[in-house]
């Protein structure tokens, strides 16, 4: 860490061009002689992150920020706040802190926090911050966090988790066991520490992999921000073997939209599929990536309109649905002649279950975004493709 960095005249600096063009900064060079021009745009893009994701740290005054990187992989303050809500007791070990965001809000939750970090800097600067939080019990270590578990004989009530991927060579294809650290691995020996064990993911981890890799998951928690899912939510009980439960959540400005399931459950049920009645619903994305698919039908007794398109209809209106909800002004077959009759210019369009793109849909009948006129194409239980014209309540 440049201390210098925190003297009020370069705060009041990076303060003031938060928001000017960063490269007319750097031809200009730093007019500071202890602090590089490099220290300074890393200072300004790092808090300009902070301004949404973390207003907490951009509010407080003396915050020493890392590289942007860091900021981007951070938990956001809406997400932390939400895995702090599900964990208490006397004491939790986060053995990969990052830029402590997470162990921040586990403070408010716990008599006793420790913070883990390879990266001395950062844990460095992490210290720094909680002071001028007044964060006073969270004792950051720089090390690996595995290898403090074997250094103490402490037990926790809950030991928290963030694997970082090692590479992208494998494509989209994401296993744990690919991540540092590789916690199927140790799973046992991080059991000998903790009952209670959660893991944060990326919403790339499809769950059903998730599940293969890990034993004594006892929940599953789909976790977004305005319809985008932002993480998934591990948590694992020590010789825990009954049937997963998997926690859907959307967290909105207006409040939190939740539905819960089983995996039993949802591979049981039986679902009814109809034609497009008076209402469309589209459940919103942690649902959807939950696979909750026939147990969101059942819990609203709404229709699917097909096994594979994730759109469902009702004759009445379904208050409180997770999800968008749409009126339905006319159903019309796909065919060209017939979409390009209806004269539009604008639409909001969707694809569920449906060959073509978005992109070449609006190509194709030359439509731009925008408007009040919503259009699903999709496919219908008898496997007949067709458009549905809606407006959103």
């Amino acid at each position: 860490m440049n201390l210098s960095i925190l003297n009020p005249e370069i705060q009041e600096y990076i303060d003031s061009h938060l928001n000017s063009d960063l490269t007319k900064i750097i031809l200009k060079g730093s007019p500071f002689k202890n602090v590089t021009i490099q220290d300074l745009i890393e200072q300004i893009e790092a808090k300009k992150k902070c301004q949404k994701k973390l207003p907490t740290w951009f509010s407080a005054p003396n915050i020493y920020y890392p590289n942007k990187l860091n900021i981007e992989q951070t938990s956001s303050e809406e997400t932390a706040k939400y895995k702090a809500s599900l964990l208490s007791g006397e004491s939790v070990i986060d053995i990969t802190g990052g830029f402590g965001i997470d162990s921040y809000y586990f403070s408010k939750q716990f008599k006793k926090g420790i913070h883990c970090d390879l990266n001395s800097k950062l844990s460095e600067i992490v210290n720094h911050n909680y002071k001028q939080l007044h964060i006073t019990n969270v004792t950051c270590f720089t090390g690996d966090g595995l290898a403090y578990l074997k250094s103490t004989s402490k037990k926790f009530d809950w030991i928290f988790i963030d694997p970082s991927r090692r590479h992208d060579s494998k494509g989209k294809v994401f296993f744990l066991k690919d991540c540092l650290p590789n916690v199927p691995d140790h799973l046992e020996m991080l059991f000998d520490y903790s009952n209670n064990i959660m893991i944060k993911t990326s919403p790339l981890l499809d769950i059903s992999i998730g599940l293969k890799e890990l034993k004594s998951v006892k929940k599953v928690h789909v976790v977004s921000v305005n319809n985008e899912v932002k993480e998934l939510l591990w948590i694992l009980e020590n010789n825990f073997t009954d049937t997963v439960n998997i926690e859907t959540i959307n967290i909105k400005s207006d409040g939190i939209e939740s539905f819960s399931f089983d995996l039993l459950t949802e591979s049981q049920v039986e679902v009814d599929y109809n034609e497009p009645l008076d209402y469309l619903y589209e459940p919103n994305s942690s649902i959807l990536k939950s696979g909750a698919f026939k147990s969101i039908a059942k819990r609203y007794n709404v229709f699917k309109l097909h096994k594979h398109t994730h759109l469902y209809t009702s004759k009445n209106l379904i208050e409180n649905f997770p999800g968008r909800t749409f009126k339905i002004i006319q159903v019309l077959p796909y065919n060209k002649k017939i979409i390009k009759s209806l004269k539009l210019t604008k639409a909001n369009i969707s694809t569920r279950n449906f060959p073509e793109s978005v992109d070449q849909i609006k190509k194709k009948f030359k439509i731009m975004d925008g408007g009040d006129v919503y259009l699903f194409f999709t496919t219908n239980w008898l496997d007949k493709r067709y458009v549905i014209s809606c407006a959103k309540k």
